[in-house]
């Protein structure tokens, strides 16, 4: 189900022109046969029907009960064909900018409500107050779609998830060093202990360089200091990459040990 605010649905009836219960220049048919082709959907499905069996009636119960992925790609596809119909629209007419700009900005919110990083890797390990605020910042952080807020902590979170599971497996090392020094420590040993198959021991090795370049975006591109932060999508990006590296140590390390 996606969620959008009753101003959102006004402008996107406007903007597909659904007055009267049509949409766009659509026939019955060629609103079937666009849905089917462009999405592999039945538009004529009667779950579509809890409104009404109008084009415009149905093109509402789509958006309100359909998944985020799904009504983002009918919205793009939908503003595709209106520019087909319509003809692109011009750049320099600034009404039609805004309305252009104001679409994509729905169409972009769902898309972040889909795409939510996962945060089930950052786990409380311990009983400690610290980590449990440094935890739910990075929730916050998370929730509110910021992920370029969240790098800097989630760095001192893989520290501290490092350090831990060191200790835990009675490993020592320099706490002073830096977090791929700790990666390290931590791989040497299932590569001898031989508990896990070469692909993924090749994974976890390259998390060793991925550590290393993590220390740069948390130094000199996160808000740990002064910095220009990195945009959301490649925040994104590495907030995923990191925190998959700490799913495989989470789910490994309770296989291990039962924590």
């Amino acid at each position: 189900m996606t969620k959008l605010r009753l101003s959102d649905r006004r402008f996107l009836e406007d903007v597909f022109e659904m007055g009267s219960g049509y949409v766009l220049n659509f026939s019955d048919r060629t609103f079937a046969e666009f849905f089917e082709n462009e999405l592999s959907i039945n538009i004529d499905d009667p779950k579509y029907h809890l409104k009404g069996s109008s084009k415009g009636k149905r093109l509402r119960a789509f958006l309100e009960i359909e998944s985020e992925p799904v009504v983002a790609k009918a919205l793009r596809a939908l503003w595709e064909y209106r520019d087909a119909v319509h003809g692109p629209f011009d750049e320099q007419d600034e009404t039609a900018r805004q309305q252009k700009d104001h679409f994509f900005g729905i169409v972009h919110s769902i898309e972040g409500a889909m795409s939510t990083p996962r945060t089930d890797a950052i786990e409380k390990f311990a009983e400690n107050q610290t980590l449990e605020e440094l935890i739910s910042a990075i929730e916050r952080d998370i929730r509110a779609n910021k992920p370029e807020a969240a790098l800097d902590r989630l760095h001192t979170y893989c520290m501290k998830k490092l350090a831990y599971v060191l200790d835990q497996r009675g490993i020592a090392f320099d706490r002073d060093a830096p977090l791929q020094n700790r990666a390290g420590k931590y791989i040497k040993p299932l590569e001898n202990e031989g508990r896990i198959r070469d692909i993924s021991l090749k994974i976890l090795k390259s998390s060793i360089s991925i550590f290393d370049s993590f220390n740069s975006i948390r130094n000199n591109d996160s808000f740990a200091h002064d910095n220009e932060i990195v945009d959301k999508v490649e925040a994104r990006f590495i907030f995923d990459a990191i925190t998959n590296i700490l799913r495989f140590m989470k789910g490994f390390e309770t296989n291990r040990f039962g924590q």
